[in-house]
């Protein structure tokens, strides 16, 4: 199954690398490198989340304070966003 990030997954991935990289650049490397393993996971175990808040997706807690939520298609799954936990999804 193909992995695809969509531009606002991108942006979030971007985000949260960014606010972790003010105290520690080392750490935002290393949990942006988790954030990817994680998704890849996704991959040969697409159905590893809970259905999703919002329909038709599915959300899986990688961190205590971080969630991804994607959308499974026919030949890929789709990494919708990567929220903190405390966000409102829209």
């Amino acid at each position: 199954m193909k992995l695809e990030w969509k531009r606002q997954a991108i942006a979030d991935r971007e985000g949260i690398f960014d606010f972790i990289a003010q105290d520690n650049s080392v750490a935002a490397l290393e949990f942006d490198e988790s954030i990817e393993q994680k998704a890849a996971l996704l991959t040969s175990q697409p159905k590893s989340g809970r259905p999703g808040r919002m329909r038709g997706t599915r959300e899986w807690v990688i961190h205590p304070r971080y969630v991804i939520v994607y959308r499974l298609a026919a030949t890929q799954l789709e990494i919708l966003r990567v929220l903190h936990t405390a966000r409102q999804l829209p």
